[in-house]
């Protein structure tokens, strides 16, 4: 056991004898902390908002990682989720494959098919993963397709968003909670 030196010592000055008193905290001078309010949706991690017909929003990549392994999006989506599914595109994610040209006009017609709903942007640009983060965040009703890393790294930070990727020709979701085509972990 570690001897502490007593406050009557004369290694110690008159100053230090004092105890210190604590200040409280002058009410006029604290800070006001601001936090972002939790969706009314969200259940600690279970988001409440999602159930069928699933609402998935389509990355670009994720369309021509799709037609690279040859996967029908609505009919893998079905089979990863067992349920109904709507996919969602965004018009910068339309802008962005009307850009990368000719080579991708397959996937531009697989976008363009009735069963897809359009979401119009109000913004400036065409950048979709920024579309996409802000999309997610104000509603908590979307699943968000995409094999992009630094778009599933930037989803990973909002609670109750799951993720639909590929993964060994197949479509799965991580961050669902009843999700039956989730990986095995």
């Amino acid at each position: 056991m570690k001897r502490m030196i007593s406050l009557k010592d004369t290694r110690i000055k008159a100053e230090d004898r004092e105890k210190k008193k604590r200040k409280k905290p002058d009410p006029q001078n604290m800070k006001i902390r601001e936090l972002p309010q939790a969706s009314s949706a969200l259940f600690f991690q279970y988001n409440t908002q999602l159930g069928p017909p699933y609402h998935v929003i389509i990355d670009t990549n994720f369309i021509n990682f799709s037609i690279k392994n040859k996967l029908d999006i609505i009919q893998s989506m079905m089979d990863c989720l067992y349920a109904k599914c709507i996919p969602y595109i965004t018009d910068c994610v339309l802008g962005e494959l009307e850009k990368l040209g000719r080579k991708y006009r397959v996937a531009l017609r697989i976008v363009k098919d009735p069963r897809f709903q359009r979401i119009p942007c109000l913004h400036k640009g065409t950048y979709a993963d920024d579309c996409i983060m802000q999309r997610v965040t104000q509603h908590k009703c979307y699943i968000v397709a995409t094999c992009d890393k630094e778009l599933k790294r930037r989803i990973r930070k909002i609670p109750g968003v799951p993720i639909m990727y590929l993964q060994q020709h197949r479509y799965s979701i991580e961050r669902m909670p009843d999700a039956f085509g989730a990986p095995r972990t």
